[in-house]
């Protein structure tokens, strides 16, 4: 921290100034050493800019697992919660992070908690890192506690990506073939097609629509770029409003195949996620308070609203499970059942969350495996529809001659 001071020299002198140290008693032996009384010090205050751009300014989840797990060992090996966060400072290369990290020791050693001081970075720290310390600070529990975060947001990372890499493979190729077909349109048929057009022969059907797209598209490529950028814009807009958002969580659910992968992302999220909070001695209504805001589709956190106000009401959470078996497995709520009769519903909560988290695991790789046949068949009839309307004209040219 940086301090403004004032003090005296051993002949009399008053002098100010500003001097970085970790607390006001160390800045005054600091001082004492020099020869120097302090009279008063008082922080700098640094003004703080909240502006966090995406993708450049924000911080690696995989950063956060390894914070979590690393500071639980460090206190459990017997360091201080400032002197951990002070190695851990040293050895984070993210400039923003390392800076979060800093402040954080800082405002230990002023003796606020580290829930609260995580507080103050709600984009870094969610509020189920924020609960789960919390819980683990009044417990005593918080070296387990921190490893128990540290779990729970590497089973959310790793579900994430697993979902995120079987959609990888699909989207590149369809997105190269639209940027090969637009370029043939626009850079190749006119060329091809010029010949027929001087013949003024009669063309078939597929050959028109090919010449016209063609003709559209190089006449109007302006045009049709920001109308595709509106469109884009449009429509990303829409998709985060709440009624949007709302008709996209629905697709989601409907699609086939997507739409079980959908249901069991958000099942394994949710058990892992109140296993995890339970764990850590987090209330059940709190619990499952934070699981909803952590999951993403609108349908389940209404079921886990309903949760709520039933276990508020010294209800059962299987009871609403079994009344949404048409969003959440009927698994979750057998087991939760389970679990609430032998008292052991985080353990169970866990196992789910692990038995659907494989099976998201396996159905990602069965649609990495489908999806690469399917796309050969599409890309070759794009080009078989794109050669017979090159082709037939040449041939139709050639009989006429004959």
């Amino acid at each position: 921290m940086k301090f403004k001071f004032k003090a005296v020299k051993n002949d009399g002198i008053k002098y100010e100034g500003i001097k970085e140290s970790n607390d006001k008693f160390t800045l005054y032996e600091e001082l004492k050493a020099d020869g120097s009384t302090l009279l008063v010090a008082s922080e700098v205050t640094k003004i703080k800019f909240n502006i966090n751009v995406p993708f450049i300014d924000s911080i690696p989840e995989h950063q956060k697992i390894i914070f979590a797990r690393n500071l639980g060992s460090m206190i459990n090996a017997g360091l201080s919660l400032a002197k951990a966060l002070d190695i851990l400072e040293k050895q984070i290369t993210n400039k923003r992070f390392k800076k979060i990290i800093e402040s954080l020791e800082a405002s230990i050693r002023k003796g606020q908690t580290l829930s609260l001081a995580c507080s103050e970075y709600p984009d870094v720290f969610p509020q189920l890192f924020t609960s789960m310390v919390k819980a683990g600070e009044e417990s005593g529990n918080l070296a387990d506690s921190l490893k128990i975060v540290a779990n729970q947001l590497e089973g959310s990372y790793k579900l994430k990506k697993k979902v995120q890499g079987a959609m990888v493979y699909p989207s590149i190729i369809l997105s190269v073939m639209i940027i090969i077909g637009v370029l043939m349109l626009v850079l190749v048929v006119p060329s091809i097609t010029a010949t027929f057009k001087d013949l003024k022969i009669e063309l078939p059907f597929m050959t028109q629509v090919l010449i016209s797209a063609s003709d559209f598209l190089k006449n109007n490529i302006v045009t049709t770029l920001l109308a595709l950028v509106s469109v884009v814009i449009v429509c990303y807009i829409f998709f985060r409003s709440k009624s949007g958002k709302r008709i996209l969580d629905y697709i989601f659910l409907k699609l086939p195949v997507i739409g079980e992968i959908t249901k069991e992302t958000n099942s394994a999220r949710i058990t892992r996620t109140i296993s995890s909070l339970l764990s850590s001695g987090v209330p059940y209504a709190e619990a499952i308070s934070i699981t909803r805001d952590v999951v993403q589709n609108g349908y389940f956190k209404d079921v886990l609203t309903s949760a709520i106000s039933t276990v508020e009401k010294g209800g059962m959470i299987s009871s609403v499970f079994m009344e949404n078996t048409n969003l959440c497995p009927i698994f979750v709520a057998e087991m939760s059942v389970v679990g609430e009769e032998t008292g052991r519903l985080p353990s169970m909560f866990m196992e789910v969350a692990n038995f659907y988290e494989e099976s998201v695991d396996q159905k990602t790789k069965n649609i990495s495996t489908i999806i690469e046949p399917v796309l050969m068949v599409i890309i070759g009839l794009a080009v078989a529809i794109f050669a017979l309307a090159i082709i037939k004209p040449i041939y139709s040219l050639t009989d006429s001659i004959q």
